[in-house]
């Protein structure tokens, strides 16, 4: 399991994830994150978008219901033994 360290722009606060698994749907990238390496665990699913800079990769949580369900459904398909409550 990958541990990446977020930067909030507005802030430059960091924040450590572990990276549960990722995939791309419809041309868009996501990432399933947690902050714990084990056990039951909060998780964000994760949108890649294009950085204004163009050289780091920007996240943001996903938010729209619709979209949260079917990437959810995606990486419960994925994770064979996870399952994401909403």
């Amino acid at each position: 399991m990958d541990k990446v360290v977020f930067t909030f722009g507005d802030t430059r606060e960091t924040a450590e994830f572990y990276v549960l698994e990722q995939t791309k749907i419809n041309g868009s990238s996501y990432i399933l994150v947690t902050d714990s390496a084990g056990g039951d665990a909060e998780c964000l699913i994760l949108k890649e978008r294009a950085s204004m800079e163009g050289q780091d990769c920007v996240y943001d949580v996903v938010e729209d219901d619709t979209e949260l369900l079917a990437v959810s459904q995606v990486f419960e398909e994925l994770l064979e033994d996870v399952d994401i409550e909403l």
